[in-house]
């Protein structure tokens, strides 16, 4: 199968797009909805949580996991692909959703980009770093927005106090510079308030969200690695894990999947 994992439900749409595009594979998708959000957590912390996470999705028979995670993907992704895999999974891969995202950038000859993100992904400057040395350069302006993933976790992101959020944290990106032409959402999350954020942002300018980004991208990638394809299993399965409530977890899947979501329960804990 294909893992995806998130600390919460922002992965989902990342699933849904990667569904979309290659339809024909079994996925298994893991939240950790029982310690979200993650971004405000140390980086050992997220490390660990994410170890276990991949832990996890390999032994319930997964062969690549996406970790479809900004704060995962720039804080532990590297390390466990240099640190954690060679000992465990040596035949096994995990991609992350930073690096795909970055090469979109260059893709479609952005010049001026506002990365939304937790402040774990702001503080890391990561897309600065997988950006750097572009000629010509790109670049990168960073607003945090805290109080976005909790609130669209609680399931009030229809609420009017988010959607001031959103225009207040718009306009503190457009202060920073505002010449900006594309802005990414760098937060799996976001994409449910896509319509919010073009509400509050000039309509020439360009939002990204990384769903369909990482869906073409894993297409393009299993294409490149035959090896890899050739030993995923087919029949379109949908299977769903959480570790925190699992009514919660259904009842807020539908709005970012689109679809009937029935998770079971999962438990996680340091590899062994």
């Amino acid at each position: 199968m294909i893992g995806v994992f998130d600390s919460g439900f922002g992965g989902l749409t990342v699933l849904k797009s990667i569904a979309q595009r290659l339809p024909e594979y079994n996925y298994l998708y893991l939240a950790d909805s029982a310690r979200v959000p993650y971004g405000e957590r140390s980086q050992e912390t997220v490390y660990d949580y994410t170890t276990q996470a991949v832990d996890f999705l390999f032994k319930k028979g997964c062969l690549l996991v996406i970790i479809a995670c900004n704060t995962v993907s720039s804080r532990a992704l590297r390390r466990i692909q240099q640190g954690f895999m060679p000992g465990r999974y040596p035949d096994k891969k995990v991609l992350g959703v930073i690096r795909p995202s970055a090469e979109e950038l260059l893709d479609r000859g952005c010049r001026k980009v506002g990365i939304l993100a937790t402040k774990g992904v702001v503080d890391s400057k990561i897309y600065t770093e997988e950006l750097e040395g572009i000629d010509p350069p790109v670049e990168i302006f960073y607003q945090p927005c805290p109080l976005l993933v909790p609130i669209i976790e609680a399931g009030r992101h229809d609420e009017d106090n988010c959607d001031n959020l959103v225009s207040e944290y718009l306009k503190r990106l457009f202060n920073q510079e505002s010449a900006i032409d594309t802005i990414l959402l760098s937060c799996t999350h976001y994409p449910i308030l896509y319509k919010s954020f073009r509400r509050h942002t000039p309509g020439h300018v360009k939002i990204l969200s990384q769903g369909p980004i990482i869906a073409d991208k894993l297409g393009d990638y299993l294409e490149r690695h035959s090896e890899v394809e050739k030993r995923l299993s087919r029949g379109a399965g949908r299977v769903f894990f959480s570790t925190g409530s699992l009514e919660a977890f259904d009842r807020l899947a539908l709005v970012f999947y689109g679809g009937p979501v029935y998770a079971r329960q999962a438990t996680l804990g340091p590899p062994k």
